[in-house]
């Protein structure tokens, strides 16, 4: 039983340092940068706040679970901008690498039980994973949005970009946030 409580609370002493992990994003009114922590429960409280975009069968709790344990392998692999230029063989080897590690932490039964529901978020291909992927791309455009443009001067981001990089990943699994979003980014970049 101590035993358990200890892995337990090395797991969750060692999650606290994504709170260390800044994104490219900017929070609303470009006063920082959002650090992974926060991006983690922002989107909780999008998969909560806007679970009526989700397609039928959907399980917002499961959503919420990935979208709580998406960024963890953050602590070690770092924030890979969906704009930036990655090597993303070796992005995918550092975030598999720091997912054994970090869920490895937990009891086996949590290790197990998190670890798969960081995989599915990572194949978005059920249902929950995709409706949860496409949260994870909607949150920085709206941000962004809010924010003179966030990240998107920084990186030299496109209107045709976004739509690309993010456009469809959005409409997959959540078509009406893609909807609003689009003619917002459509004005946002008309005046630029």
């Amino acid at each position: 039983m101590r035993d358990r409580l200890d892995r337990q609370l090395a797991f969750l002493i060692e999650a606290d340092r994504l709170k260390r992990i800044d994104r490219a994003s900017w929070i609303t009114g470009r006063i920082r940068r959002e650090n992974s922590a926060e991006h983690s429960w922002h989107l909780t409280l999008f998969a909560l706040t806007l679970a009526d975009q989700a397609p039928d069968g959907v399980r917002i709790d499961r959503v919420i679970r990935m979208l709580i344990l998406h960024d963890l392998v953050e602590i070690d692999a770092g924030d890979a901008p969906v704009h930036g230029t990655h090597d993303f063989e070796a992005l995918a080897l550092a975030e598999e690498a720091a997912a054994d590690r970090i869920f490895g932490l937990l009891p086996d039964d949590l290790a197990a039980e998190f670890r798969a529901l960081w995989d599915e978020f990572e194949a978005a291909e059920s249902p929950d994973a995709v409706f949860a992927k496409s949260l994870d791309r909607f949150q920085p455009p709206v941000l962004n949005l809010h924010s003179e443009g966030g990240s998107w001067p920084e990186y030299n981001v496109t209107e045709d970009q976004i739509r690309t990089r993010v456009g469809h990943k959005i409409t997959k699994g959540a078509p009406g946030l893609w909807d609003w979003l689009s003619p917002k980014i459509a004005e946002f970049f008309g005046r630029r």
